[in-house]
């Protein structure tokens, strides 16, 4: 069992953002624990640099909990097949951990990533990763616990994150 994470940020619109990680073990990922930190203060949206924005937050929800061994983030970990990083790159290189990118929309350079239909889903999703392959990361994604589209540790850290969770 591999113990690991899901994490996203939201950035509401009064200011500020709530990052949100939940923990549980692949293969499966049911969710053992939930964590939300909020920041007063986050840098602005920069077209190309959004890394520069979730990884304050993302460092912060990870602050104080037991470590994981691997990170899943919403969005794709490399932007191309030649590697330009994206948001999971990032996270892998200031985290020194492997990290699953699932991305809900396809990006027109993401070429190189894996399609998974989870559950009667008709849409994919879109797996990158860095630190295991994106086969066995595409397996996990498929195998994680939920009967929809987006698995359901995805789903609640989600909404957790938006501050729909408590």
């Amino acid at each position: 069992m591999i113990r690991t994470g899901a994490v996203d940020v939201d950035y509401p619109e009064s200011g500020g953002g709530r990052a949100a990680l939940v923990v549980g073990a692949l293969p499966g990922f049911v969710v053992a624990e939930e964590h939300v930190a909020w920041l007063d203060t986050v840098e602005p949206y920069v077209p190309g640099e959004f890394y520069r924005r979730e990884l304050p937050a993302i460092r912060a929800v990870l602050a104080g909990v037991a470590a994981v061994e691997l990170l899943i983030v919403d969005g794709y970990v490399d932007l191309d097949p030649d590697g330009r990083p994206g948001l999971g790159a990032h996270v892998h290189e200031a985290l020194g951990i492997p990290v699953i990118g699932v991305a809900k929309t396809s990006f027109r350079s993401a070429t190189h990533a894996v399609p998974v239909l989870r559950g009667v889903a008709t849409k994919p999703l879109f797996v990158t990763a860095v630190g295991v392959s994106r086969a066995e990361a595409a397996a996990y994604v498929l195998g994680m616990s939920g009967a929809y589209r987006m698995p359901e540790a995805l789903r609640r850290v989600d909404a957790l994150a938006r501050g729909r969770g408590h």
